[in-house]
């Protein structure tokens, strides 16, 4: 049995990520990448337009060791001998390397992810079986309430409470699922 990967949120907003790969797997990283603030950086040979568009700076060309220099992350989305290259760079660097559909070139994992207000859930299989993630994601999503982002509110005013009160974490749970009932008692609906 191998050791299971450590989930992580990354706070990339306004840090260079280094996107090796220019195509329409790279444009979907890419786009997601940009969406969470990163300054995202592409080198490839072919760069799709939308994604050209969308990254702080690109180069056409091949990657280089170099490239990865002062990246906070690095994603390779590139054929898989390209991809080894870069990890191999990132190694030698002390940075992470996801590289997509690649698990053998990485030192980090992707997940699937499904956001709903400030609310995301992240879902993984540590890249054995994507195609399940996908699965397991579309899944969650036709559970999760669509009121949810109710329930991210009544959740972040009463956390905001309880640490003013230095109310311990034990008692944080039972007080939270009967505030979120509350809401549903108010409109008579079931919880």
């Amino acid at each position: 049995m191998s050791v299971a990967p450590y989930p992580l949120f990354l706070h990339l907003e306004g840090r260079r990520v280094l996107l090796v790969g220019g195509g329409p797997v790279a444009r979907e990283k890419g786009l997601a990448l940009v969406e969470a603030g990163a300054q995202v950086h592409v080198v490839a040979p072919r760069v799709d337009t939308e994604l050209a568009m969308a990254a702080a700076h690109v180069e056409v060309r091949a990657f280089l060791p170099v490239d990865v220099d002062d990246a906070w992350l690095v994603v390779a989305a590139a054929p898989p001998g390209v991809n080894r290259e870069v990890k191999a760079a990132a190694d030698a660097r002390c940075l992470f390397c996801l590289a997509v559909d690649d698990v053998r070139s990485c030192s980090a994992i992707g997940a699937a992810r499904l956001r709903r207000g400030a609310i995301t859930v992240a879902i993984s299989t540590g890249g054995a079986a994507p195609a399940l993630v996908a699965l397991l994601r579309r899944a969650i999503d036709a559970l999760l309430p669509d009121d949810i982002g109710a329930w991210e509110s009544v959740a972040t005013e009463a956390r905001a409470e309880w640490k003013r009160d230095g109310l311990p974490m034990a008692e944080r749970r039972p007080r939270l699922l009967q505030a979120l009932n509350a809401l549903y008692a108010q409109d008579g609906r079931l919880p």
